[in-house]
């Protein structure tokens, strides 16, 4: 590698990998990033991404009205976690829950800034919770969008990187697929490998080939790890799902990640001694729909819905509360998959779909990733759902829509993966809970919770639709969409102290060895416990990312 002996090799290069670059270039670190994809990937996961971000007591919450703390965020935190291996393989993940709502709190916004990211004046209000005060969920929201999505996120970090490139501190090696890491006298020093065929015009995201070429050997004071989880690799999440906690695995999955998303690098650390925890905690999501015009293998979009939405199961039952959209997501997928079914629907109206709906992803947000402000505006204050939801809606194989209910559920039925729906059940249900919008009052504890949504500027103005009767023809079509579960974020990893630095197997830390991001539980390997208050996954890859490139940087 003529010339260039790094102080530092990043194993992946991502949202982590490209922080803990960043913060050794500003050390004067030398650093050596290989990726098995090609540069047009340079950001991994998080080019993808709605680019949210969780704050707490931001200036942006204050602004709108929203008293939020350190001690609240942590309540939530700890009571969506719910760590219950305290004595095992919770023990570092609770430790980087309480580092890391403090980082949210203090510093995270202005160390963001500094490198010139802003967010939308408006907070957004994800994983609404369980029910519970003491429970999982967010008591406030707290969702910051990140002006640009996620390829904003990236940008920040791998401008400086590819500074660092340009004066020879940092070098990329592309197409370079880590297949062993060196372990001498019990520290890591190195990584072995495969050279990939070179595919450098091959779009971002799109799968490529494996064929190998040549091989590699590189050596440096310390490795870091930093190479996503397992969304894509069906068979894995299949093999560690939590079946007594959720229920069977799904048949039928559909992938948030790229192909390459494979979690090679789990069992390449672990064989050379380094420990995995909580292998069972993920998080998939139960909104998941088709992607009608994909990019990789399997490509799924998540809906981010408002609360609005009736929710049924593949039998035509509406889930329980509190299982609405947007509030409980585990809660919600083992009711889904209690049924022996791994599908529901959506059952809305034109007036819920134009307000409440928005997609995933920095490519079905357009308006928002290109900073365009008149864009936006235009966008989001047009008759009708915004552009990308439009074109679901009629190209999107999960989608039905119709005049009359009657039609709505023969479209079901003819996309429907198990059992014929009843037209009659669904209108029984439809038309009890529309008589609850007779008067101010309700029982229907989802009517209750809507109206709780609309007391957030943020929700009343442009994320929840005012209360109306599903089956008035007034506020239709009517419209259906046949959800699935799709594949996202890995909540368990390779465990790591504070300073990122890979643990072994007896409890002790591996010298030379570091994880970051997904691949480590997004820290500790395990900061989520057991479900995500949402906006903490880009978080998680900057927090850990940052721990680990300061941490060697001191050194």
């Amino acid at each position: 590698m003529s010339e260039f002996e790094p102080d530092v090799i990043v194993v992946g290069a991502g949202l982590a990998g490209l922080v803990a670059t960043h913060e050794l270039v500003k050390a004067g670190k030398r650093v050596l990033v290989l990726d098995q994809e090609n540069r047009n990937n340079l950001g991994g996961q998080a080019f993808w991404s709605l680019g949210g971000l969780l704050f707490v007591n931001s200036p942006e919450q204050r602004r709108m009205g929203i008293k939020d703390s350190y001690e609240l965020a942590l309540q939530d935190w700890l009571g969506s976690a719910g760590f219950d291996r305290l004595d095992d393989e919770d023990v570092w993940g609770r430790q980087w829950a309480e580092a890391y709502v403090r980082f949210a709190t203090d510093t995270k916004r202005d160390y963001l800034r500094e490198l010139g990211l802003k967010v939308l004046p408006f907070v957004g209000w994800a994983e609404r919770g369980s029910g519970s005060a003491s429970g999982h969920g967010n008591s406030v929201p707290r969702f910051h969008l990140t002006w640009g999505t996620g390829p904003e996120v990236v940008r920040v970090f791998a401008e400086p990187v590819l500074r660092g490139e340009a004066t020879g501190q940092v070098r990329f090696e592309f197409r370079h697929q880590v297949d062993e890491l060196v372990v001498e006298d019990g520290r890591a020093v190195g990584v072995r490998g495969s050279e990939l065929a070179t595919d450098d015009a091959l779009a971002r995201g799109v799968a490529s080939s494996r064929e190998v070429v040549g091989d590699f050997e590189h050596r440096a004071g310390a490795v870091v790890v930093t190479s996503g989880g397992i969304g894509h690799n069906h068979e894995l999440i299949r093999q560690n799902w939590p079946t007594e906690r959720l229920g069977a695995a799904p048949e039928h999955l559909i992938s948030g990640v790229p192909a390459h998303v494979d979690g090679r690098m789990l069992e390449i650390s672990e064989g050379a001694g380094a420990r995995i925890v909580n292998r069972d905690r993920m998080w998939a999501y139960t909104e998941g729909i088709h992607n009608w015009d994909p990019i990789w293998p399997d490509h799924a979009i998540r809906i981010i819905p408002g609360p609005s939405s009736l929710w049924f199961d593949a039998n035509g039952d509406r889930l329980a509360s509190p299982n609405f959209p947007g509030f409980d997501t585990l809660g919600t997928m083992k009711e889904i998959l209690a049924t022996g079914h791994d599908y529901s629907w959506f059952v809305l109206t034109q007036k819920i779909i134009e307000k409440e709906f928005a997609l995933s992803g920095s490519e079905q947000n357009p308006d928002i990733t290109s900073k365009d402000l008149k864009f936006m505006l235009k966008s989001r204050l047009a008759k009708g759902a915004p552009g990308p939801v439009e074109r679901f809606k009629e190209h999107g194989e999960d989608f039905v829509v119709a005049d009359s209910l009657d039609e709505l559920v023969a479209g079901m039925n003819a996309i429907a993966r198990g059992p014929q729906l009843d037209v009659e059940h669904l209108r029984r249900q439809i038309t009890a809970r529309d008589r609850e919008l007779d008067n101010e009052f309700s029982k229907d504890i989802q009517l209750m919770a809507i109206a709780n949504a609309r007391r957030s500027r943020t929700d009343k103005l442009i994320r929840v639709a005012a209360p109306h009767r599903i089956l008035d023809r007034e506020n239709g079509p009517l419209i259906a969409v046949r959800l699935n579960i799709l594949t996202r974020k890995t909540l368990g990893g390779l465990e790591t102290n504070l300073d990122s630095q890979v643990m072994r197997a007896d409890g002790t830390p591996f010298p030379g060895l570091y994880a970051a991001g997904e691949v480590a539980g997004f820290g500790g390997g395990g900061v989520h416990g057991y479900n995500a208050l949402e906006g903490t996954f880009l978080g998680g890859c900057i927090f850990s990312g940052r721990a680990a490139g300061l941490a060697l940087a001191r050194g």
